[in-house]
């Protein structure tokens, strides 16, 4: 399970956050095979070197570690279960992981499968947005054995900064739940700030200088909060993704039997942001619905 810089690496999912992870990896010097459903999203990394593969099959059977950053549970399920995938096709002592914000429950049973057909795998979401992957300062929390973690943490330097291992497999996920959680009532603050500020006539931009270096700081105060004020609505992180996993944190509190009313205020609002068409905006179109001329 040793990786060195002869190892290759497989990544599945080069979108908004995958390209700029895949790009690290290429620039740390790995060889770098790569798949996407849509094949022009891999056009930048081929040019940089990296080799195009037909399939997630041929993405295993071709690297030492595969990576995937994909959009959906459904998804992820499909790339390592499927007829196709990379538990039955990936060659033996390969790390298999996964940075898709998923199930808890789905990431526990990739972990035992690979397990059982004699490789190792690790469910390793990351929070950071299109920022942190561009600047290789995503949060990396991780879950799977310590011995995975450990052979594989040369890989994730190269793309996060803070990088957790969190415990036994399905804890990476358990995780980013929590992260999910205290985002999405933390946006709503930030909107209601910002339509707040908006409504008393002030200028956004100043109130944003005074309250994001105190107590009200946060990452998205800082980060999406200019992008509101100046009405820049365009992904960092999918809303129709961060609903995904709204739905993923609620499902699993209630077999926890732990009720979670803030996230379902965030549910709720975002499903209006949905009906409004703003599916495939940022997180933070959230203020759409929030403040009305």
């Amino acid at each position: 399970m040793a990786i060195n810089q002869e190892s290759v690496i497989g990544f599945i999912g080069t979108g908004i956050m995958g390209a700029s992870m895949a790009g690290h990896l290429l620039s740390g010097g790995y060889k770098v095979n790569v798949y996407n459903r849509t094949k022009s999203r891999t056009d930048s990394l081929v040019l940089k070197g990296a080799v195009w593969h037909e399939s997630p099959k041929s993405v295993a059977e071709y690297s030492d570690v595969i990576i995937t950053m994909l959009g959906y549970p459904a998804d992820v399920e499909e790339v390592y279960f499927g007829d196709s995938g990379l538990l039955r096709h990936a060659r033996s002592n390969s790390v298999l992981i996964d940075m898709t914000t998923s199930s808890p429950s789905l990431a526990k049973r990739i972990g035992l499968e690979a397990g059982n057909r004699g490789l190792a795998a690790l469910d390793a979401p990351v929070s950071g947005g299109d920022i942190g992957a561009r600047e290789a300062r995503l949060s990396i929390m991780a879950g799977g054995s310590v011995e995975a973690f450990e052979a594989v943490l040369p890989l994730f330097n190269l793309i996060g900064k803070n990088i957790v291992h969190q415990g036994a497999a399905g804890s990476g996920q358990f995780t980013k739940m929590c992260n999910q959680i205290a985002i999405a009532s933390n946006m709503i603050g930030v909107s209601e700030a910002l339509a707040y500020a908006k409504r008393a006539g002030l200028e956004p931009g100043k109130v944003l200088m005074s309250i994001e270096a105190g107590a009200a700081g946060s990452w998205s105060l800082s980060n999406l909060g200019p992008r509101i004020i100046n009405g820049d609505f365009s992904p960092g992180f999918y809303v129709k993704h961060f609903m995904k996993d709204i739905k993923i944190a609620i499902e699993s509190a209630d077999e926890m039997g732990l009720p979670l009313p803030g996230l379902l205020l965030a549910r709720s609002l975002y499903e209006q942001v949905i009906a409004l068409g703003e599916e495939n905006s940022g997180t933070q179109a959230l203020y759409k619905v929030i403040f009305t001329e």
